[in-house]
């Protein structure tokens, strides 16, 4: 968060306090969503699918601050955090079709990843 801070922000940019909270917030809304699926008693394929697909992006979302605070390739991980943001998509609709609570615990996640893109494009312009 040290290299965050010392960067020139968008306006908005929450204090990094802030990041730690949110993310936890949205792990355990993940974690009640694709419990919801897997005990959704849809066909295992369905199930499989969609967990799989869980499992994409949240390898995505574990690269992206590699490549934004480690690497400092800012225009990289805003394309990265793109196709992240699709991943979440597809992986919100394919829960929302298993479980509609499910899908609806993913929207903050999708809210908060846009917001994301928004302070990571500003970064990258801005620095």
């Amino acid at each position: 968060m040290d290299t965050f801070e010392a960067l020139n922000q968008p306006p908005l940019s929450p204090p990094g306090w802030l990041f730690p909270v949110v993310w936890t917030i949205l792990y355990i809304l993940m974690g009640i969503a694709s419990y919801l699926v897997l005990t959704s008693g849809q066909s295992q394929e369905s199930i499989r699918q969609a967990l799989v697909l869980y499992g994409i992006q949240l390898a995505f979302n574990f690269l992206w601050p590699v490549f934004f605070f480690s690497l400092s390739t800012y225009l990289f991980a805003f394309i990265w955090l793109v196709a992240l943001w699709l991943l979440i998509l597809a992986t919100t609709i394919s829960f929302y079709r298993l479980s509609d609570i499910a899908g609806y615990l993913m929207i903050p996640y999708l809210i908060w990843v846009t917001f994301a893109g928004y302070l990571n494009l500003g970064i990258y312009l801005l620095n």
